[in-house]
């Protein structure tokens, strides 16, 4: 599955959504989306406005997560594979 971290970088960045909007001219619904992991189809302008704004490559804002690890809390051991969750090795 693929999931949006618009939020988390916002968040990170101390960065408001209305000024997300209005720097980039993209609708506010449109960031809502975004922001709230909602978005069935990625439009390439609008990553690329997110992209060039907050200086980050598409792979930053947007993470593959296997479904199984959105209900596994962080940091422990997976049953099947021994390996950390949330960690790629």
């Amino acid at each position: 599955m693929i999931t949006c971290r618009l939020s988390t970088i916002l968040g990170t960045r101390r960065i408001k959504v209305a000024d997300v909007c209005r720097a980039t001219g993209i609708a506010r619904a449109t960031l809502d989306r975004y922001y709230y992991d909602r978005v069935n189809s990625f439009d390439r302008g609008v990553l690329e406005k997110l992209c060039k704004f907050l200086q980050v490559q598409p792979g930053e804002l947007l993470m593959m997560v296997d479904q199984q690890d959105l209900f596994e809390p962080w940091g422990i051991r997976g049953p099947a594979t021994g390996l950390l969750l949330g960690k790629k090795t």
